[in-house]
């Protein structure tokens, strides 16, 4: 069974960045892609990126295309989320999952960006 455990979330300003990590145990070889989801306060699940492990495809949301920037290091069953400009409403806990919808996903880790 596929375990997820979400690192590298914090508190930043405004414009600041971070980056989280992903590490990712059992059943690896089963995965194709994974990706990124987050839950914003009051606010329902929503996807923000995903990466095919094999091909290294990248795909990303609108509100962060330009500004985040996924990828893996597959030696070490990792994927990372590179966010920079971050804004006020990037503030969400964000997951790392098997699929677009939230499957599966560690426990998450906190990210606010507040001056």
């Amino acid at each position: 069974q596929v375990q997820l455990v979400e690192s590298g979330g914090g508190l930043v300003q405004p414009g600041g960045s971070l980056r989280l990590s992903c590490a990712v145990s059992g059943g690896t070889g089963s995965i194709y892609w994974m990706h990124w989801v987050r839950q914003a306060p009051g606010k329902g699940l929503e996807w923000v990126s995903g990466i095919n492990l094999r091909r290294g495809t990248t795909i990303y949301a609108d509100s962060v295309k330009g500004r985040f920037t996924i990828s893996r290091d597959n030696a070490n069953n990792t994927v990372y989320l590179q966010m920079n400009s971050l804004k006020s409403e990037d503030t969400a806990v964000y997951y790392c999952a098997s699929d677009t919808t939230g499957t599966g996903r560690g426990q998450g880790t906190q990210v606010t960006v507040s001056s």
